[in-house]
């Protein structure tokens, strides 16, 4: 989560890394949406957690304005203060996230993806740092994903998995492989 500036420019450049934008003025000046809207999502992110005082209000709107109308473009259902540094949105596409989910850093994930609850608020999954999400994956319920999980296109993830560095497939998903 964004606590400070130093916190809102890591997490930008750890975004800009992930997502392989060479620079800021070639990322500036060629308009690519989805690193507009990770730019958006992390202003956003730092002007709830860091400026909520009232002079900051009108352009914190403002920015969520300009932040919903690119969800809405892209597809992506994404709520601020869900994912670490160095988030990787590979295409666009239906992407849904729910608000009390939290994933871990480096996340790379692909289109046509579901991450929600399971019958109640709380029951969302914790995702740990270097998961791969691959294209149709629907992760539900109130479960743990441990850090470095390779997770297969179209997996329904329904159950925890703590075993680091693993590849997870299939409707349940199950354990296939190491990385």
């Amino acid at each position: 989560m964004i606590r400070s500036r130093k916190d809102y420019l890591d997490y930008l450049e750890a975004d800009r890394l992930a997502l392989g934008r060479s620079g800021w003025i070639r990322a500036f000046f060629l308009v690519d949406p989805i690193w507009v809207f990770q730019r958006l999502l992390r202003k956003v992110e730092y002007y709830t957690n860091c400026k909520p005082g009232l002079i900051y209000k009108p352009y914190f709107f403002y920015l969520k304005f300009k932040f919903n109308q690119y969800k809405l473009l892209l597809g992506f259902t994404i709520p601020p203060n869900v994912f670490g540094p160095g988030l990787c949105i590979v295409h666009y596409g239906t992407i849904v996230v729910h608000h009390n989910a939290r994933l871990g850093a480096n996340i790379r994930i692909n289109a046509d993806v579901v991450i929600g609850e399971n019958n109640g608020e709380k029951n969302v999954p914790m995702i740990g740092n270097s998961v791969v999400i691959e294209p149709g994956a629907k992760i539900f319920g109130k479960i743990i994903i441990a850090d470095g999980v390779h997770i297969g296109a179209n997996s329904v993830v329904n159950k925890s998995f703590n075993e680091p560095n693993v590849v997870i497939v299939g409707a349940p998903a199950r354990v296939v492989g190491k990385i």
